[in-house]
């Protein structure tokens, strides 16, 4: 079977229900099982809270306010990083003020420890904001937890198709490569790295699906963790550090700034120099599981509407940019005007 064929099954699967772990034998799994006991002692029990980042960002701009929400799991909300400031949301948020030169109202309902399941709940809090775009970071519990892919791509899958009859552009970042974790010990990681790899090829193809877009994690922190390990984790070795959570901002922030219409005019066409390219979107969805930072989003229809290369999307690289760093955003009140909310 083929990585894009399992990817398909279960995002087939969590449509319609039904199926197991695809792709993983039973010997695999017993070891996946013992071993994952012992990764979550190693990483302790996340009672930590993640840095409050909630705020009216660039309150000295004009213009009515866009409404950005993250929702997900820790690496969503920040835990690990050294302040407020320094949280993806915070960071997506400056970005998003000094694109749109605007003042946007930030609200983060994620948890830590949040599978794709809590997901249902954390879009329910999140469109009584009716924001204009929303970031989802989720998967690596579902992993360690071993949710049945199947049932992680459907919630997901739900979650976004909520958010966008509402009316919000969604940006998903998948599920990060756990293989890259330097607590994860072999033969755990190398099925670590198969797992979730195989369940962000299946998010992507979900969230495209449902009308969003997926931008992969990968293994974004591992290459840079071999060259600077006390700087790219918190103390943990499994969250992000402050340097981490930028670095995945930058890949994240470009295509946010496109589903709101904020790129520059020559960013907006393809560039086949940069391995932009219209693929079916299995195949698409486990390309972009393997190479960071690569946005899959709807494209052409192509085909007569059957077969596994009917539904055709556009697979993207998208140009990275320093990140501004975030202002101490103003409080958010209940006395704002009508407009902001």
């Amino acid at each position: 079977m083929t990585r894009a064929t399992s990817a398909r099954r279960i995002a087939t699967a969590a449509a319609y229900g039904g199926g197991g772990l695809v792709g993983v034998g039973a010997a695999a799994l017993g070891v996946l099982v013992a071993e994952g006991f012992i990764a979550r002692r190693t990483f302790g029990l996340r009672k930590e809270s993640a840095p409050y980042a909630d705020g009216y960002y660039g309150p000295r701009r004009r213009g009515t306010s866009l409404r950005f929400v993250m929702l997900g799991d820790s690496s969503a909300a920040g835990l690990g990083a050294d302040g407020p400031l320094e949280t993806p949301g915070a960071l997506i948020a400056q970005g998003l003020v000094e694109a749109a030169e605007r003042p946007v109202r930030f609200v983060n309902v994620a948890t830590v420890g949040a599978r794709s399941a809590d997901l249902e709940s954390q879009v329910t809090r999140a469109l009584l904001l009716k924001p204009h775009v929303v970031v989802i970071m989720i998967g690596g519990n579902d992993v360690t937890h071993l949710t049945r892919p199947q049932s992680a791509v459907r919630d997901l899958g739900l979650a976004v198709e909520r958010l966008v009859d509402a009316g919000s552009e969604v940006v998903v970042g998948t599920c990060p490569d756990l293989g890259t974790l330097k607590p994860v010990r072999e033969p755990l990681r190398t099925v670590a790295r198969r797992l979730s790899r195989q369940l962000a090829a299946a998010q992507t193809i979900a969230v495209v699906e449902a009308g969003g877009r997926s931008v992969s994690l990968g293994d974004l922190l591992g290459p840079e963790f071999d060259q600077f390990p006390d700087e790219m984790f918190a103390h943990d070795r499994f969250h992000p550090s402050s340097r981490g959570y930028a670095a995945a901002t930058q890949v994240l922030l470009p295509s946010v700034l496109d589903s709101l219409g904020l790129v520059p005019p020559d960013e907006l066409l393809p560039d086949a120099g940069r391995g932009d390219a219209l693929l079916p979107v299995s195949v698409a969805a486990v390309s972009a599981a393997d190479t960071v930072g690569t946005e899959v989003a709807a494209g052409a229809e192509q085909g007569d509407g059957s077969g596994p290369r009917a539904r055709w999307v556009q697979l993207r690289h998208r140009i990275r940019r320093p990140l501004a760093r975030a202002e101490k955003p103003a409080p958010l009140t209940a006395d704002m005007p009508d407009e902001e909310f």
